[in-house]
């Protein structure tokens, strides 16, 4: 018995994490992976640049960071073609994601997403109240029709879409989600993540605009540049509704050296495309890898490839099992149809390898 007054949605929730990360499986396993390629990290690491200037600003972490973040800004808003004011930065998406349901959500308020979709979103959602609708994924990836009829029956303050997706490396041309933006109510909020899109054909993206208040475009520094550990994101839209995000913000929740290192990250462009040309190699290779033990390699836009068992969740879910008992770490879409698939993460010369040796061992045990 507490006597602890927690708020009725807070005491109703489960205390839980979207994700159980390598470090815990690590600590349950006694050992260390020997091929971390199942979070969507890129390997291949920020550039040398960021490196440097993030160690020289370590010197000066004793001072608080730069509430506005206004260096970074002004240089993603030079890189975007944007305003400053169209930008807020924050400390990773999944904090953006928060503060986005804070801003609008009551409890009860419909929010639209795919079933299967990216977890975290959905956390959040729940924490405030939200009540999630979900439609299900077509032909492997989100679908904008289904996502559009629910937003009309629903009348949701938040829909939800990524392009690239996660967990299915899916992705949509540039025309569709355009076409997708114009249909949508003014009155719900498109949450568009778009975390992968450096890793995306041309095409993916459409053009930047900023003149509608109901779409916000999220982007981050943790794939493709390489700084998954410094938690450090950024959101793009009109100008009053990134004003909005000043409300409810934690003003000092991006240190000093993750600023640094995203300004020095974005500033070097050569060692993006280098990331990216690595990243596709790897791509290929784990297609390889498949086809070599008769799994599937599903199309992919991002930093990751989801391999089709051609069986249920339940084989998969063996397969990951005995990948993991091999040092392996990879993961695995949450709910069905999406659950018959693994989720490799692109990984360097020597962590595919170690993963190309695992498979045909893991494949014989979930048999």
């Amino acid at each position: 018995m507490t006597d602890l007054r927690y708020t009725p949605l807070v005491a109703s929730l489960p205390s839980t994490v979207p994700f159980v990360g390598p470090e815990t499986q690590e600590r349950a396993r006694g050992a260390a992976f020997r091929a971390r390629i199942g979070a969507n990290e890129n390997v291949f690491g920020p550039s040398p640049q960021a490196i440097a200037a993030m160690r020289a600003a370590a010197a000066d972490c004793w001072m608080y960071c730069d509430p506005e973040n206004y260096d970074l800004k002004s240089a993603l808003a030079s890189h975007l073609g944007v305003k400053p004011g169209n930008i807020a930065v924050a400390e990773g998406i999944d904090s953006l994601f928060g503060y986005t349901a804070r801003m609008f959500l009551e409890p009860g308020d419909p929010v639209v997403s795919s079933l299967g979709a990216y977890p975290t979103f959905n956390f959040h959602v729940a924490g405030y109240g939200g009540r999630l609708v979900t439609v299900p994924y077509v032909a492997d990836r989100e679908d904008p029709e289904s996502l559009l009829a629910a937003t009309r029956r629903e009348c949701p303050k938040l829909v939800y879409f990524a392009n690239p997706d996660n967990p299915m490396a899916s992705w949509w041309p540039a025309a569709d989600v355009q076409r997708f933006i114009a249909a949508l109510p003014s009155t719900s909020v498109l949450c568009l993540d778009e975390a992968y899109i450096e890793f995306a054909p041309e095409g993916t993206a459409p053009s930047i605009e900023v003149d509608r208040p109901n779409v916000l475009r999220f982007r981050t520094f943790s794939k493709a540049y390489g700084m998954a550990g410094a938690r450090i994101a950024y959101v793009v839209g009109e100008a009053g509704t990134i004003k909005s995000f000043d409300k409810i913000r934690n003003h000092f929740s991006v240190n000093r050296i993750a600023q640094a290192g995203a300004l020095a990250a974005l500033a070097d462009q050569v060692y993006l495309r280098d990331v990216v040309a690595k990243v596709d190699r790897a791509r290929h290779r784990i297609g390889e890898i498949a086809r070599a033990n008769e799994l599937s390699p599903l199309p992919s836009a991002a930093n990751f490839v989801a391999l089709d068992t051609h069986r249920d969740g339940a084989y998969a879910k063996r397969l990951l099992d005995g990948l993991i008992a091999r040092g392996v770490f990879v993961r695995m879409p949450g709910v069905a149809p999406l659950n018959r698939c693994i989720r490799i993460s692109a990984g360097t010369d020597a962590d595919l390898e170690v993963f190309a040796e695992a498979l045909p061992q893991a494949i014989a045990t979930a048999e």
